[in-house]
This record gives structure tokens, C-alpha cells and sequence, in this order.
């Protein structure tokens, strides 16, 4: 008998519980991985994560190789043909059971509750572990026993809650007698992605864990001291850039707090600056995973504030179109944009101010904004995504009120005080003075501001204003 591993957003052999847990039954360990296409569109996923995945399997495969683990691959036209599939393929290598880390947006849930159900009464045993979270949605709740929609209560809980956790990572399994499973050879694993125009950034974004924990090292030894006074400045190496290895789970949150823990002597909060902010930007994205949980309705492309539903979204083109390719006439949001554009990532206080620009000043639904981010980003993760959009559009769980609007122009001159991030960006406005790079006279090779800052703020909280009360 065999026991199944079923890899989605977990790219990675060390810590990751599905795997380790697997090879605990001492049964032999068959790895596989579903490319499903429905998927892919449905999450309108980026051609630069596309190719990161891609990457990241070739390396997953020759790590499991050395543990004796096959790797076999499968594509799907649809969500309803996986579990027919891990069936046909648990029959084949004879297993008895099937292993898997669990994914929280309700269509991933559906998908696995399939999997279950078909799986199970074929006689083979379904494990679901968990690893995207340190703390499992569902664990965290209010005196009343409700899910939490502030942060700060939040986080405040889940350290109570993670404290008397061990922060452990899983280790390797042990390396298991060879089987006679054939691999999935370097050709099937490309085979996967042929339906897809892919992007390649490999020089920018290596795929793999080893270079996931190479980065989280060096985070820790050279930056994470200075991360709270230099992350909100995207002209300075000040963020971690380990969302896209988050995101395709080459690397563990448990990998990364463990890390940290180690670095502050095991201090949780009150030791080092840097390293407590750096945490608690790792609670955000546990919350956000949490929120798709708690309310279901985000994943089926509704605001989690009801209410805020009757916004009278525009859906202009122009305007939408001018702020995808970085013409909007506002240097900070054109040089965000531009680098979403060519790198695959945007710094993380300009996805907010882009956001807010693109929801606030031109009055455009979110949705189209978190749509483009998919299609763009190479760390693009659901409840990440849709979390951060709705709390930049106001209509999120813990959202920025309805009155707060960033000025672009001001953020610009907050955080790219000498406009170097902008002229990195943006060439043809490079000449121009530390004053006027922020916000540029008439020029003819520049375009100018597509929409009035100040009216349209105005507008918006009008708007805002005159929506049904809660």
C-alpha cells in the first residue's frame, strides 16, 4: 500500500505537514500535483506565477527524488475532475490513503469536500492538515464566540492563542525505500502549462525553498532590525520580498516566525522593533485567510460590508485602462503600476495607495482592481488580494472608513521624499526637481492628472455618505 500526497500551495519538503504526516504510516509515499484550468481562470492567475510554478515543481520533484518520493502530475479541464482523478491515480499506485494541507476560499473547500466524499467511499482514507495558517481558521473567536472583524483584536487574540504553540518547523522525512512509481519526467511537468502564454522572471524571482529560506536568512541578518522605519519606503531594499514564496508555500509561515522567534531570543512582542512589525504583517495575512472562512461571501465576489454594495461603482475603460499601464498622470501610481507591470510585484504602501486611487479618486469597482492585481502578480493569493482591496475600497472587514483617502501626491512626497522610485519608473519625468517629480507641470511626453484629486475625494465621501446605514 501507498499513501498519497497531494501538493497545491505547499511547494515545499520541509515542514509541511501533509508530507511529514504521510510518511509517518510508513506506507510508501507517492507525491502528486492537479494543474486545473478552471482554477486558473477562475483566479485569473498571473503568467509570471503561472511560470513560478512551473519552476518551483521541477525543483519540488528533484527534492522529493532524493527522499525516494515520485512525483506525478495531472491536468484537468475542471474542478469536478480532480477527485475522479486522484482516484484513478490512488487505484493505480495502490494507495490507502490520501494527504493534503487544506486551502480556505470556499470553491478550494467545495473542490476538497468532493474529495472527500468520492475518495472515501472507495475505501481510501482522506487526512486534511493544516499549514497555511499557524492557527486554523476557526480558532479564533470573541468572548461571544464569534470571528473577529478588527485586526487589532484579532492579533491580539492569536497571540494568546499561538503563544503556548511550538513554532517547531516539521523537518524532513526520513528518505524511504525506492518504489517502482515512475516520475513524472521534466517534459510532463512543462506539459502542464503548454495551453499558456508564460512569463518567465526566474532573474528577479528564483524559484524553490532554498531560495525562499536564503532570503528569509538575509531579511533577518541585514534588514528586519530597520523593517518598521524602512518598509513604507519602496525607493529602499526594505521589505522582505518573501510574499511570492509564501504564496506558493515554498516556504511556511511557521518557517518565517520561527525564524524571527529565533532571532529575538523567543521575544513574541517587546524585543526588537523590526522583527514585532514583520510579525505583525505575518498575523495580517493570517487574518485575511482567516476573513474567507468566517465570510464566505468574498469568495463569491461581494463586498463583506453588504451595505457598501450600493456604491454606484464606475466601470469606466479609459480611466481603468490609464491606470493598468501606469498614464493616469500621477507619478507615484504610474511608477506602482509600472513596476506591478514589469516585475510581477508592487511594493506593499503603493498597493494601497494605487487602490485607493483607483477606488477613491476614480470611483472604480474593486473588483476590476483585484482582477488586474491577479493577472499581474507573481505573489497573487486570494485572500491576501481581495482582503487588501476591500479594506482600500472601504468595504472590507477592519476597512479604512469611507472619509480616509490617500493623497497620492502626498503619500508621494511622504514616502519617495527625493523621487527616486519615481524616476526609476519613469524616465521621461526624471529631470524634473525633488519638488516637482511628485506632482509635474504641463508637459508633452507626460500625460497630465486623468482625474481632479480633490473632487473627486469630495464625490466619494458623498457617495459614501448617502448609502443605507448598516
Amino acid at each position: 500500500m501507498t499513501a498519497l500526497v497531494w501538493f497545491r500551495h505547499d511547494l515545499r519538503v520541509y515542514d509541511n505537514p501533509a508530507l511529514f504526516k504521510a510518511a509517518e504510516t510508513r506506507e510508501g509515499v507517492v507525491a502528486v500535483y492537479v494543474h486545473c484550468e478552471a482554477y486558473v481562470r477562475l483566479h485569473t492567475i498571473a503568467p509570471t506565477r503561472l511560470d513560478f510554478i512551473r519552476r518551483h515543481l521541477h525543483l519540488l520533484q528533484q527534492a522529493l527524488q532524493t527522499l525516494n518520493i515520485p512525483l506525478k502530475v495531472i491536468c484537468v479541464q475542471k474542478s469536478a475532475e480532480i477527485a475522479p482523478a486522484l482516484l484513478k491515480l490512488a487505484q493505480v499506485v495502490n494507495a490507502s490513503q490520501l494527504f493534503f494541507n487544506a486551502e480556505y476560499p470556499i470553491n478550494e473547500i467545495n473542490r476538497d469536500l468532493s474529495v472527500n466524499q468520492l475518495l472515501r467511499e472507495q475505501g481510501v482514507l482522506v487526512k486534511r492538515c493544516h499549514d497555511r495558517c499557524v492557527v486554523p481558521p476557526g480558532m479564533i473567536r470573541n468572548g461571544q464566540g464569534e470571528p473577529y472583524k478588527v485586526f487589532t483584536a484579532f492579533k491580539k487574540k492569536w497571540l494568546q492563542t499561538v503563544m503556548p504553540i511550538s513554532m517547531k518547523p516539521h523537518g524532513l522525512p526520513a528518505v524511504q525505500p525506492a518504489l517502482t512509481v515512475c516520475n513524472a519526467s521534466p517534459e510532463e511537468i512543462d506539459q502542464l502549462f503548454v495551453s499558456h502564454e508564460l512569463r518567465d522572471l526566474a532573474a528577479l524571482w528564483p524559484a524553490g525553498e532554498e531560495e525562499a529560506c536564503r532570503r528569509l536568512d538575509l531579511f533577518i541578518e541585514k534588514s528586519i532590525t530597520r523593517y518598521q522605519e524602512q518598509r513604507d519606503f519602496p525607493a529602499i531594499d526594505g521589505t522582505s520580498s518573501l510574499s511570492p514564496y509564501l504564496s506558493v508555500g515554498s516556504l511556511s509561515p511557521r518557517q518565517a516566525i520561527a525564524a524571527v522567534l529565533a532571532f529575538t531570543q523567543g521575544e513574541w512582542e517587546g524585543g526588537n522593533a523590526g522583527a514585532n512589525c514583520w510579525i505583525s504583517e505575518l498575523i495580517w495575512r493570517e487574518f485575511y485567510q482567516h476573513v474567507v472562512v468566517d465570510y464566505p461571501q468574498v469568495c463569491k465576489r461581494k463586498a463583506m460590508q453588504a451595505h457598501t454594495e450600493a456604491f454606484p461603482w464606475s466601470y469606466d475603460k479609459a480611466f481603468f485602462n490609464a491606470w493598468c499601464e501606469g498614464r493616469t498622470g500621477i507619478p507615484i501610481v504610474d511608477a506602482a503600476m509600472r513596476q506591478l507591470n514589469a516585475t510581477g510585484w508592487m511594493h506593499n504602501r503603493l498597493r494601497m495607495v494605487v487602490a485607493m486611487f483607483l477606488t477613491k479618486n476614480g470611483q472604480i469597482d474593486w473588483r476590476m482592481g483585484e482582477d488586474y492585481f491577479m493577472s499581474q502578480l507573481v505573489d497573487g493569493d486570494f485572500a491576501a488580494n481581495n482582503g487588501g482591496w476591500q479594506w482600500s475600497a472601504s468595504t472590507g472587514t477592519d476597512a479604512a472608513p469611507y472619509f480616509r483617502i490617500f493623497n497620492p501626491v502626498s503619500q508621494s512626497e511622504r514616502f519617495d521624499p527625493n523621487g527616486d522610485f519615481i524616476r526609476k519608473w519613469i524616465p521621461e519625468i526624471a529631470y524634473l526637481s525633488n519638488r516637482q517629480i511628485h506632482n509635474p507641470p504641463a508637459m508633452a511626453n507626460y500625460p497630465a492628472p486623468i482625474v481632479d484629486l480633490s473632487a473627486s475625494r469630495k464625490s466619494t465621501i458623498a457617495l459614501f455618505a448617502q448609502l443605507p446605514s448598516v
